[in-house]
Order: structure tokens, then sequence, then C-alpha cells
């Protein structure tokens, strides 16, 4: 399995969402899209996924476009928060579930490991109102992989939970991982995504900055270079750095 995007391109009005982004990934591989807020990493993904299409460029899964049966195969966790509040935990999985091809009795099957191993058991028939907010996230991501699915897209995963639950849901990624799917996160902390992606693309402004294996980038970047973002206009950078490159609204030393 596979996915591949070339020369992806998306812009709100006069606003350059996402500007000719590129990557290719596959089975038994983790992609991490790492960027501050704002820098079009869920646009990116949006797009990927269908929900946007590409002002321009072209996205593939196993060499096909996007299409309903691998969109049955495709476990989506969006960065803005949603599940049925005045409905229980365990009829809101099955729905889920069913959505995505699933019985009744195998979602069932399938969500009690999950919530044992998320200490969500006691709770399957509470209405998620009653959940705290770590608790209500910790269950989407359970909705997210109840079906299995091959490819599997998180924007932002980690934000607000607490460090038990940060490690719980990296265990369960680097497991799904390892039995072959397509994963791809996106985050704005380098640190999570160094624990756990095979490859990572750096993204600001919509500009894809850096992009490839996370060990060969680490190697380039991680120990000689220092990146110094500024505002108005640059100075004359060859009196202070022999060595440099300059960028839009920063210059990497």
């Amino acid at each position: 399995m596979n996915i591949e995007a070339k020369h992806l391109f998306k812009s709100y009005g006069d606003i350059d969402a996402v500007k000719d982004f590129s990557f290719s990934t596959e089975s038994g591989k983790i992609y991490g899209l790492i960027g501050p807020n704002g820098a079009g990493k869920s646009t990116t993904i949006r797009m990927i996924m269908g929900i946007l299409l590409p002002d321009r460029g072209e996205i593939l899964f196993n060499g096909e476009k996007l299409n309903y049966e691998i969109m049955e195969k495709i476990g989506y966790l969006p960065e803005e928060r949603g599940l049925y509040r005045k409905q229980i935990a365990e009829d809101v999985l099955v729905y889920l579930a069913e959505l995505k091809g699933l019985k009744r009795g195998d979602a069932l099957q399938r969500m009690t490991p999950l919530l044992e191993r998320f200490e969500l058991s006691d709770f399957r028939k509470k209405k998620i109102e009653s959940f705290s907010k770590g608790m209500a996230q910790k269950l989407q991501f359970i909705s997210t992989i109840i079906h299995d699915p091959d490819f599997i897209f998180l924007d932002e995963p980690f934000s607000g939970l607490d460090p038990i639950s940060v490690d719980q849901i990296r265990e369960i990624l680097l497991e799904m991982k390892n039995s072959g799917k397509v994963i791809m996160f996106s985050t704005h902390n380098m640190e999570q995504a160094e624990k756990i992606c095979d490859y990572i693309s750096l993204i600001n402004h919509g500009d894809q900055v850096v992009s490839g294996k996370l060990e060969e980038i680490k190697k380039q970047f991680g120990k000689n270079s220092i990146s110094v973002e500024f505002s108005g206009k640059l100075p004359d950078i060859s009196t202070v750095a022999k060595n440099y490159t300059e960028y839009p609204k920063w210059v990497e030393i």
C-alpha cells in the first residue's frame, strides 16, 4: 500500500494555504506533517482525503485516485474534535463503525479491548457529555481505528492529552505501523514526531520547507543549523554568517 501526492496547491482567495506540496509514503511507515498553527497541515490532510479539492496536483492511493473502496479503508481523526455528546459512548462507536462497513457484533467485539486499553470500559454505557475532554479524545481515537483501516490520518492527535494517554496512542500507532498500515499525522511538536516518524515534512506558511527521511534530515540539519525569524527588512546577513540560506521570512544559518 502507498500514497503519493504530486505538486498540490490550495488557496483561499489571496491566501496560499498550500504551495507545491509533494510526498510519498508506504506500508509500515509513519509520515509526520510538522509546523505551527496555520502552516497548512490540516489543509494538506483534507486534500489527501478528498474533503477539499486541490487547485492543482494529483493524489494517488495504490496508484489510483481516491474512490469509495479506498474511503472505506481510511481512518480519520480531525483536529476539530466532535462526537454525539447526548448519546451513549458504545452506541456512537457502533454507529461510526457501521458507517465504515462493520456489523454491530463485530464493532462491539473490536471496541472492547480498545476501551479496556484506554481505561474507558466502565464508561461505555454512559453519555459522552459526562466524559472529560481527554476521555472524549480517546474515544474519538478509538472510533478512528475501530474498523481496522489501512490508511490512517490524524490531525494533531496528541493535542490536549496527558502524558499517559499520549504514550498509549503512540504505542498503538507503532503497533499499527508494524502491521503494515500507512499512517500520517500532523503536529506542531517536533519531539512527538521524532519519537515515531519515519518520514517528515516541515511546513511553514504553506511552503514545504524540508521533506524526507527523518534520520537523514536530523543528520543534515540537527546540529549545524540555526533558523532565525525576523520582521521588517532583512539586513546584510553576510556580515555575520558565511554560509546561509534565505527564505521569505527567515534565514537558515
